[in-house]
């Protein structure tokens, strides 16, 4: 479960835009009940009209997300702590009839007050006014408080981002982890949510008189930071528009969407002893244990989320208990690779979960068996013993194709919202071909695929719900163990009474690509 989604709690467009008769200005507007967001710039509009000579106008977008609850799933261990997690703002194009401008850049701007969503809907004629009613427009955060500037207060420095759009259509998907994870810590900025506007080149706006003054610009020839009697290269942007939170579409709403590479690559059931064919990170084997305790993971209470120490034996030769001493393990201490030490030092990953990485040399005779014995140190208790079946590393006289067959054992054909759902894999290679002995006494071995990343697509029209994530995040890597691969869902992602689609991605070193797999999982969330 390595991506979640913080739909926004508050949205509202604001505007400077002229009325019908080009004269008067909508700034008292509120459209936060809008199911739409636009932002524009239009200059010139207003030529000819009283008073007003060249000037713009101009939309804003603000926009806020229930960090709170970022920060109370990070308390709880659903969202890995900073350093461990991506965040990115996510908002979806609205195709709309009019104009769409190409070529511009939008400035995100942390807002650095408190501001009312409102209940205005109307973004043709600007006829919902705020008056004493909660709402934010272009002159007021609130019903009770005006902006600082008109238009919003912005904090400046370096927290402000910019999202490029080339033919104006395109979607936003920007990386604001920073903002995010300040505004979990409020050291310095309070969370207000965004700001969505044209850039200064693009939007010809001055935020003070001062400003405008330093320009060479008179006082006269402006009027609440947007400048009148405009000579020069400007052009109209008109006008870009997204879903709004109360959108009908569930896909389109606009979202903080966490990625996380959130995969268990259990390697007991692909252990290796060491090889001079490998590098030496590629000999390191990662053992997990898992602590449950009557169904549920649990730390163990004398390590909390402390250390546990793993030795390595032979198993003696009448029954499968450790015999004789350790074997002498190569294993990481902090970040080099060392030999000719025991125990392993393993550490804490999550709850009841602990992990850590040894290398074995088999030596001219490499046992078949062996045992993993984790304790508690010196005197400490010991508190379980796995069995590893290891493998030795072979050269091959030809390049393998890398073609498999995968079923999913335990796919259900409905699902529900309320649960986070474990989809198990069987992966064998295709071209497979047992003996009349190996039917009738063996069952067919799982291929564990070492790098393999999910999708989950919409049956109806094939929407890409979750699309492969195999970047810097690895947000859809599979998981494995000794039983094969895994991958876990929250399927609250998903619009329920849909069908949907997993499909499958493994990566093939020998072309250095990512392969998708031919089969289709399908099932319903209901």
């Amino acid at each position: 479960m390595a991506i979640k989604r913080y739909i926004a709690d508050a949205d509202n467009t604001i505007t400077n835009a002229f009325l019908e008769d080009l004269s008067t200005r909508a700034t008292g507007s509120n459209m936060g009940a809008s199911d739409i967001l636009e932002v524009f710039t239009i200059y010139g509009q207003g030529s000819g009209s009283a008073g007003e000579g060249k000037s713009t106008e101009i939309s804003r977008i603000l926009i806020k997300f229930p960090v709170g609850n970022i920060s109370e799933d990070r308390t709880n261990s659903l969202v890995p702590a900073s350093g461990s997690v991506s965040f990115y703002l996510k908002m979806y194009n609205a195709r709309h009839s009019q104009t769409t401008p190409r070529d511009f850049t939008l400035d995100v701007t942390p807002v650095n007050r408190a501001w009312q969503e409102g209940t205005g809907m109307d973004m043709n004629n600007y006829s919902d006014l705020v008056h004493d009613k909660p709402g934010s427009n272009w002159m007021s955060a609130s019903s009770t408080a005006g902006w600082t500037i008109p238009g919003g207060d912005f904090y400046t420095g370096s927290w402000g981002l910019t999202a490029s759009f080339d033919i104006g259509n395109e979607d936003v998907e920007l990386d604001i982890t920073e903002l995010v994870e300040e505004w979990i810590g409020g050291d310095q900025l309070s969370n207000y949510g965004i700001c969505l506007k044209f850039t200064s080149s693009q939007e010809p706006y001055f935020s003070s008189s001062a400003i405008a003054e330093d320009n060479g610009i008179a006082a006269a020839e402006h009027e609440n930071g947007v400048l009148h009697n405009l000579t020069g290269s400007y052009k109209s942007y008109y006008t870009k528009k997204f879903f709004g939170r109360g959108t009908e579409f569930f896909y389109s709403r606009p979202a903080i969407e966490a990625r996380w590479d959130s995969s268990t690559r259990d390697d007991r059931g692909q252990f290796y002893y060491s090889s001079s064919l490998a590098p030496p990170e590629e000999n390191m084997n990662t053992l997990y244990l898992y602590n449950y305790v009557r169904g549920r993971l649990r730390n163990i209470p004398a390590i909390e989320d402390g250390n546990v120490y793993v030795d390595i034996y032979k198993p003696s030769n009448s029954s499968n208990e450790p015999s004789g001493t350790p074997l002498t393990q190569v294993v990481r201490e902090a970040s080099e690779i060392c030999s000719g030490l025991f125990p392993a030092t393993g550490g804490w990953v999550s709850t009841g979960i602990y992990s850590c990485s040894v290398g074995i040399t088999g030596g001219t005779t490499p046992d078949t068996l062996l045992l993993d014995v984790w304790h508690g140190g010196d005197a400490g208790e010991t508190y379980f013993t796995g069995t590893i079946y290891p493998k030795t590393l072979e050269a091959s006289h030809y390049n393998p194709g890398g073609r498999y067959v995968t079923t999913m054992t335990n796919l259900r054909p409905i699902y529900s919202p309320r649960e986070t759902a474990r989809f198990r894999l069987h992966v064998r290679e295709k071209d497979w071909s047992p003996t009349i002995y190996t039917k009738a006494s063996k069952n067919i071995e799982n291929t564990t695929i070492d790098s393999g990343s999910y999708r989950i697509f919409r049956i109806t029209d094939e929407l890409e719900v979750i699309p492969h994530n195999t970047g810097s995040d690895l947000a859809t890597f599979l998981s494995f163990d000794v039983t094969g691969n895994y991958f876990d869902l929250e399927v609250a992602l998903l619009e329920k009474d849909y069908a949907y689609g997993i499909g499958l991605a493994y990566y093939n070193g020998s072309i250095d690509s990512w392969v998708e797999q031919s089969e289709t999982f399908k099932f319903r969330v209901e």
